[in-house]
């Protein structure tokens, strides 16, 4: 296949560009560079199946030749980002989901919108299925990302409806992995960097709230999954395994053979407004459909991730 993969510059899509090129297929990486980095995909370049293409998906997208398939990553995840850029983050989620779309039409091409979690909210069904309609405050700081996903999807189906475009939708829990960036501001960067550089690991509150992280190659093993099968509705993709932000604390310091304390802060911004109290996913859909689950350990994933940031920082 020859695939475009918007935000190929970022965190997961620059995984998927390495997934996608390990399977044979030619991938086109696009990205505006906001929250991306070439420093990703740097290693890809010179590949005789890969481009790199600067653009911003909410403008008209242009390529020559044809294209398979298109995986609509670009987005701001991180609260930081949101937070900072909140009209940029409605503006990728509603015009770059409707520019891909639009192009993924005049392609024939398979479209796949990376979905979230999020767009459960702060949920009050636990573990959450993709039955669940969520729990979002629409005006709320954290509603600029949660509703511009949740549009995302409405316009998916929309287009899946009314044009007949053949599309997937793939909800993403916390995922982690090498090349998340230092300064996103979220759990993972900021304990393993606090850990490495002895600084204290700040929790935000009393720490209870709970997530369920999923290492960066069992995702992306299941999109590549979901791209390739017959599902139009979407797919919660994400690790089962809960752990409190406090435990979480404590399993990143052990890895990291760090000596850090543990502090305990309440933000002074925005961050954790209508911040989910609980986060799980029920995957059940993906093991039956898709014959997927995670494989990786959160043990073994923080280790690859923390010796990552290790080396990252410069200190091995």
């Amino acid at each position: 296949m020859r695939v475009l993969i918007t935000g190929g510059a970022g965190f997961i899509g620059s995984h998927l560009c390495d997934y996608f090129l390990e399977k044979g297929h030619t991938v086109i990486a696009m990205d505006n560079l906001v929250t991306g980095s070439t420093r990703n995909i740097e290693h890809l370049i010179g590949h005789e199946r890969f481009l790199f293409i600067k653009h911003d998906v909410t403008e008209y997208i242009y390529l020559k030749g044809p294209i398979d398939a298109v995986l609509h990553l670009a987005s701001l995840p991180s609260p930081v980002d949101y937070l900072r850029h909140p009209i940029k983050t409605l503006k990728v989620g509603a015009l770059g989901t409707h520019k891909t779309l639009g192009f993924a039409l005049a392609k024939g091409a398979r479209y796949l919108l990376a979905s979230t979690s999020e767009v459960y909210g702060d949920p009050e069904v636990h573990p959450q299925p993709e039955s669940y309609w969520g729990h979002v405050n629409p005006v709320g700081p954290r509603g600029v990302y949660d509703e511009s996903k949740r549009f995302a999807e409405a316009m998916t189906m929309a287009y899946h409806r009314a044009h007949g475009l053949d599309t997937r939708i793939v909800r993403i829990f916390n995922t982690y992995g090498p090349r998340m960036r230092l300064d996103d501001g979220r759990v993972v960067p900021n304990f393993i960097k606090q850990a490495l550089l002895g600084e204290p690991l700040t929790v935000y509150d009393s720490g209870e709230r709970t997530r369920s992280f999923c290492y960066v190659s069992d995702l992306v093993d299941g999109i590549y999954r979901l791209l390739m099968s017959d599902e139009v509705e979407p797919v919660n993709l994400g690790n089962p395994c809960e752990i409190t932000i406090r435990e979480f604390a404590e399993k990143v310091k052990e890895i990291a053979g760090s000596t850090s304390p543990i502090t305990y802060i309440t933000p002074a911004d925005d961050r954790t407004r209508d911040d989910p109290r609980t986060r799980r996913p029920d995957i059940s859909k993906a093991r039956r459909i898709l014959g997927w689950e995670p494989k990786v350990s959160l043990d073994e994933g923080l280790r690859l991730t923390v010796e990552w940031f290790r080396e990252y920082l410069g200190l091995k």
